[in-house]
């Protein structure tokens, strides 16, 4: 695995200074606009340098999370705010895997009905942003608090202070889902990391809602993390999982696809495109280089394509 950081790849700018398309234009707003897009290229800069202890390089990057924030750069893609809304990603997934994958939605709209849709366990989530969820388990739970706070969901546009530009486009909303689990508990994540459409790395998440704690295992389930990983099995399914994530991952630079495995069933669960907004170092250091390597590799893959 180690043996892609010696590329044989020539040196060369993966990043330049040029203004995404939106921003060039002749007119009036054009200074304002370039203004605009150095202000939060500062703002990048500054918030990586604030977590990580240095300044990314957004010209010749080498690191995963030096990619992430070049992909903040970028310019929008309907394309892919389509495939972060839980809803309309759901139709993707649908035709490229098929509809067994999917966790049904039982409603969503812009603000929750007047009483819990469905019977319980449930989820409220927003459609359009991260980690925005709340488990009701029962009649006793407070529906009118879930309310309140869904509606600040759909209120604060999200990604906006990070600069993930991406979310942009993501009309708010919010969904129901019945509560899939198997003891009642968060259900474990399985995060696959893909570039250029092959699946490289899978990141377990445990124990989310109580004593929260993440691993990164390679294909070989061998955990390069120094997180808590020793006694996590890989789940049954993993090899249905990296199929299916490559299928949905293939015309793209990177993505990391998430499943959770709900009795030995595999089922999807988002598509992620600023897996945390490259702002959590990794440990050791060295699988943010490992994984930059691979992004380096399937950019200059994907741009050499006719």
């Amino acid at each position: 695995m180690g043996a892609i950081l010696h590329s044989s790849v020539a040196a060369s700018p993966l990043a330049t200074e040029r203004l995404p398309n939106q921003y060039v234009q002749r007119d009036r707003y054009s200074t304002n606009a370039k203004l605009s897009f150095f202000l939060k290229k500062l703002r990048i800069r500054l918030i990586y340098l604030w977590r990580h202890q240095r300044l990314p390089d957004l010209t010749y990057p080498t690191l995963f999370t030096e990619f992430v924030q070049i992909r903040k750069l970028s310019s929008p893609s309907y394309f892919i705010s389509d495939l972060i809304d839980k809803i309309s990603v759901k139709n993707f997934v649908a035709a490229k895997i098929g509809r067994d994958w999917i966790i049904p939605t039982r409603w969503h709209g812009n603000r929750l009905p007047n009483a819990p849709v469905g019977p319980y366990p449930l989820i409220v989530k927003s459609s359009h942003g991260c980690n925005q969820y709340i488990v009701v388990r029962s009649q006793s739970d407070d529906w009118e608090a879930v309310i309140r706070q869904s509606e600040l969901w759909v209120r604060q546009p999200y990604g906006q202070w990070l600069d993930e530009g991406y979310y942009a486009a993501v009309k708010p909303g919010l969904l129901i889902e019945p509560f899939v689990s198997e003891n009642g508990a968060l259900p474990i994540d399985y995060k696959l990391y893909v570039f250029g459409g092959k699946v490289s790395f899978v990141q377990v998440h445990l124990d989310r809602a109580t004593y929260h704690r993440w691993a990164i295992f390679d294909l070989e389930w061998q955990c390069l993390t120094k997180e808590t990983g020793n006694g996590v099995k890989p789940p049954i399914s993993l090899q249905k999982m990296i199929a299916a994530a490559e299928i949905l991952a293939a015309e793209l630079e990177f993505v990391r696809v998430d499943f959770y495995e709900i009795n030995g069933k595999p089922m999807f669960g988002e598509m992620t495109f600023y897996p945390g907004s490259g702002l959590d170092p990794f440990n050791p250091p060295i699988i943010d280089s490992i994984m930059g390597a691979y992004w380096k590799q399937a950019k200059l893959k994907m741009e050499a394509r006719p």
